[in-house]
């Protein structure tokens, strides 16, 4: 079985990826390539495999949001070229917290990104996984963000989260 990725373009961020086409397309490559073995994927297992594809094609790993260390702690999953990534496989109260980080990284005179991506699961998938790979006890998805959260939470925070942020959704 493979994945099918759901996308969802906040603020036109498909267009300033698309300015970008190769990354786009590696970003893709890269969660592809993770995905290349569902049985396998626990949430800390799929973080690893994102984690490695991402640092193999020269994305920064955990960069900071800010650039004192006197500031507040806070870090991306990835970064690179202007494009910030967070990988969100955990509980949906954490959105608030990422979504933030884009917005803060993308302002004021910190202007590290100009695009986000925000990279979680389908409700799909969430319920699809133990049941498909019900022999592998690490696969427990319930409690992810799902996609479909994420999709209908953004433009109820359109005046505070002001930066594009492409949401793509990993789907079976």
């Amino acid at each position: 079985m493979s994945i099918r990725l759901q996308k969802y373009s906040y603020r036109f961020a498909e267009q300033v990826l698309n300015s970008n086409l190769k990354l786009k397309n590696e970003l893709e490559e890269i969660i592809n390539e993770a995905s290349s073995d569902l049985s396998i994927l626990s949430r800390p297992k799929y973080n690893d495999l994102l984690k490695n594809s991402f640092t193999n094609r020269g994305w920064i790993n955990q960069p900071d949001v800010f650039d004192q260390e006197t500031d507040a702690y806070a870090k991306f999953d990835f970064l690179k070229e202007r494009i910030g990534v967070e990988v969100q496989f955990g509980h949906p109260s954490f959105m608030g917290i990422d979504l933030l980080k884009f917005q803060i990284a993308s302002y004021s005179n910190l202007n590290q990104i100009d695009v986000g991506v925000y990279i979680v699961v389908t409700n799909n998938f969430i319920k699809e996984m133990p049941r498909l790979y019900s022999n592998n006890s690490e696969i427990k998805w319930n409690g992810s963000l799902p996609f479909e959260k994420v999709v209908k939470y953004l433009p109820h925070v359109k005046s505070a989260i002001q930066i594009p942020i492409y949401v793509i959704g990993i789907d079976i």
